[in-house]
C-alpha cells in the first residue's frame, strides 16, 4: 500500500506543536484593521490551537 501524501494546501496554514497539537492563524486579520477595536486586533494577531475532531483529521491530512 503507498503512503499517504501530506495535504501542501494544509501544511502550508497550520504548524505542529513538539507536543502534537495543531496551531492555526485566526480570520478576519488582513485588511479593514481601521474599523476593528484594538481588542479585538489582538486577539486576531495571536495563533490558536485547532481542537476536537478537526485537530484529528489535520493530522491525518498532514499524514502523522
Amino acid at each position: 500500500m503507498p503512503k499517504q501524501k501530506t495535504h501542501k494546501g494544509l501544511a502550508k496554514r497550520v504548524k505542529v506543536t513538539a507536543t502534537g497539537k495543531v496551531l492555526r492563524r485566526r480570520s478576519f486579520g488582513s485588511h479593514l484593521m481601521s474599523t476593528k477595536n484594538a481588542k479585538r486586533r489582538r486577539r486576531i494577531s495571536s495563533s490558536t490551537l485547532v481542537k476536537g475532531i478537526t485537530a484529528k483529521y489535520c493530522k491525518m491530512m498532514l499524514a502523522l
